[in-house]
Parts: C-alpha cells; structure tokens; sequence
C-alpha cells in the first residue's frame, strides 16, 4: 500500500481523480510498481577519492616507441641498379643509332653501308658508325684494318687513334695497328691527317707510320690489298709486327726469345697453312721454329 502511494504521488499533480482510478486498476499500474520497488534497491558506487588519486599518480606510463624501418643498401642498391640498366635498354632501344662490327682472329667480314659503299674488314678490327646521321655526315671510327670501295657522294671519312683518311669517292686500304699507321690509295685521292699533318695520295701511293716515323710509299703497282687474297705481304717491316700479323691471322702465340724482333722482314705469308706461312718468315732470316699446341717458338737457326 506504501509503494501504491508513492507511485500516485508521481502523478498527483497531473491527472484527474478519475484518471488516478483507471490507473490503480491497469496492468501498466502494476509494472509502474515493480519499477519503483527495484530502483529503490540500487545505489551508485561508493568513490574513495583519495585512493583514486594516489592511483592516477602512481600508475604506470609507458611512451610507444616509433616504429623503425631499417634501410637495407643492398636491397637499394639492386633497386638502384636495375633502374640505371632500364634506362641504359632504353637508351639503346630509342637513342643508340651507332651500328658496330668486330671480327675476331682469322676473320674477315663484308660490310655493306647505307650508301651502297663496301667495306672489308680484316682480322681482329672493328667498325662503327651512325646509321641515323649517315646521309648527312659519312663517318667511320676504325680500329685495326680495313678495305673500302666508297660510293660518290658527300665526304666519306675514316677516323682512328692514329690518323684521319677523308675522300669523296675512292679505293684505299687503312691499316691501324700498335706503333703502325698506313694508308694506300688504290683509285681516286685520299687525304690523310697525322698530327695535324695532311697529304694526298693519288692511285699507287701511300703513307706509313712506324713508331712515329714517317714514309711514303711509291709507285705501288697492286689493285688490291694482299690479304684480300688470304694473304699478308710486308715491304722492310720489323718481324715484330710480321709475328703480330701472323698472331691474328691464326689462333696461336708466338714465342722470340733469342731473336731479334727489330729486324726487317720482306716478303709475304699465306693465311691458309700455319706450316707454310711459318716458313715463308723463318726461311729468309734463317730462323727456326717449333709448334707445340697453340704456341710457336723461334729460335736460332741451327745447322
């Protein structure tokens, strides 16, 4: 009857007498009833406060360290890497215009250039140009030697470590070895600059340097290169360049200990026989030799 009061009481002032009676007998009355009889039962927590601030103090803090990521070198240097071969392929593949060939030891090659011109490269040379600038500027870089039959047209050069050849349209031989330069005109003319000297050669003539002299060749009656037809021929030449010659032309190391490489040699050697090629050298400087494997030996001749 206690609690019956006290819930009217919540609504005393604001209903009627008869709105109180309908109340009392609803079910909603009766749950109004519990309701009032529960809450009267909780209570809110009893706060120590004094104990809740030493705690706060005395709590524990912890700082969350950054997260450090580690630079691995290796692994930027393969990124790094890869990126500059990228863009090396794509220097080659989009820019690179500069067409190269090389022979190697006993090899010759043909070479047909943009304007139809022929080149003969002998063994152990190489040979580039730009393809794309060709039209415009008809220049070869050249290391070792070759043939060339050149087209007409605009000024055809051949550069190398040793000198500068420049024709218009002609036949010569260049020849750049170690401590030799020569360059033979075959039909037309050919201007030729070595440290900053210019000559002309005219068919039959010929300019040569050896170990930083000068010479001119006269009055040569062949229409082609020796080695043209598989063969080396030298006019007063040191033995040491002979040997050198022979070294490219066959797979094998030559051997002087005992001999006088400075001495001059003339006459000519075949690309086709070591055997043969050897006597044609050691006979008329009455020297010998031995082969064994890949390696010849000349030595005094005995007998």
């Amino acid at each position: 009857m206690k609690e019956e009061n006290n819930i009217l009481k919540w609504f005393n002032n604001d209903l009627s007498k008869q709105e109180l009676d309908d109340l009392k007998q609803s079910e909603d009355f009766k749950t109004l009833e519990k309701i009032k009889h529960y809450s009267a039962q909780m209570q809110a927590p009893k706060v120590d406060a004094q104990h809740a601030l030493e705690a706060f103090k005395n709590r524990k803090l912890t700082k969350t360290e950054p997260k450090v990521i580690p630079l691995h070198f290796k692994t930027f240097f393969k990124v790094a890497a890869m990126v500059i071969v990228l863009l090396g392929v794509s220097y080659f593949a989009f820019f690179n215009n500069t067409t190269n060939f090389t022979t190697q030891i006993a090899e010759t090659e043909t070479l047909q250039l943009p304007d139809q011109s022929e080149v003969i490269l002998n063994a152990k040379s190489s040979l580039s140009y730009n393809k794309k600038n060709w039209d415009d500027h008809r220049d070869l870089t050249l290391d070792g030697e070759a043939f060339f039959k050149v087209s007409k047209g605009q000024k055809f050069t051949v550069t190398t470590d040793a000198g500068i050849v420049q024709v218009l349209g002609t036949q010569f031989n260049v020849k750049e070895r170690d401590h030799y330069f020569e360059v033979i005109c075959y039909e037309g003319l050919v201007s030729v600059t070595h440290n900053n000297k210019t000559v002309k050669l005219s068919k039959g003539k010929g300019f040569k340097v050896v170990n930083g002299v000068i010479q001119l060749i006269d009055n040569d009656t062949t229409t082609t290169p020796s080695w043209l037809q598989a063969e080396s021929s030298f006019n007063k030449i040191a033995l040491q360049e002979v040997i050198a010659e022979l070294e490219r032309q066959y797979h094998v190391t030559i051997k002087a200990p005992a001999i006088d490489i400075k001495q001059l040699f003339t006459g000519t050697f075949t690309h086709n026989n070591l055997n043969t090629a050897l006597q044609s050298i050691t006979i008329p400087l009455k020297i010998s030799f031995k082969i064994e494997g890949k390696t010849v030996t000349f030595y005094k001749y005995e007998g």
